[in-house]
């Protein structure tokens, strides 16, 4: 297994910046694929990112490209999510998550979960 704890999240303003992190224990982290999602109050959960094992593949929803960014450091067994201009539209619970394989944005396809930060952008 691996635990995933996500933190960064926050109350900030439309156009602020904010950088979401997601440690990772337990199994191997370079050995997952790994994702962001997100889910506003009364929607199903959103594909934002995902990034390959390597770091040398990632995929974005196309709602999120040019504004967030996903990376990640092997050796702290952490991911990222760096998100710029953000728009109240992004207030949601923001969760990562880990597969094995390629890049995909299907929650139903990743395994580990971990409990989410909350991020909420005022207008």
């Amino acid at each position: 297994q691996v635990q995933l704890v996500e933190s960064g999240g926050g109350l900030v303003q439309a156009g602020d910046s904010l950088r979401l992190s997601c440690a990772a224990s337990g199994r191997t982290f370079s050995s997952y694929t790994m994702g962001w999602f997100r889910q506003a109050p009364g929607k199903e959960r959103e594909f934002v990112a995902a990034i390959y094992w390597s770091g040398t593949s990632t995929y974005y929803a196309d709602s999120m490209k040019g504004r967030f960014t996903i990376s990640r450091d092997n050796a702290k067994n952490t991911l990222y999510l760096q998100m710029n201009s953000l728009k109240p539209e992004d207030t949601a619970v923001y969760y990562c998550a880990a597969k094995i394989g390629r890049v995909a944005g299907q929650p139903l396809e990743y395994e580990y979960w971990g409990r989410g930060t909350q991020v909420t952008v005022s207008s």
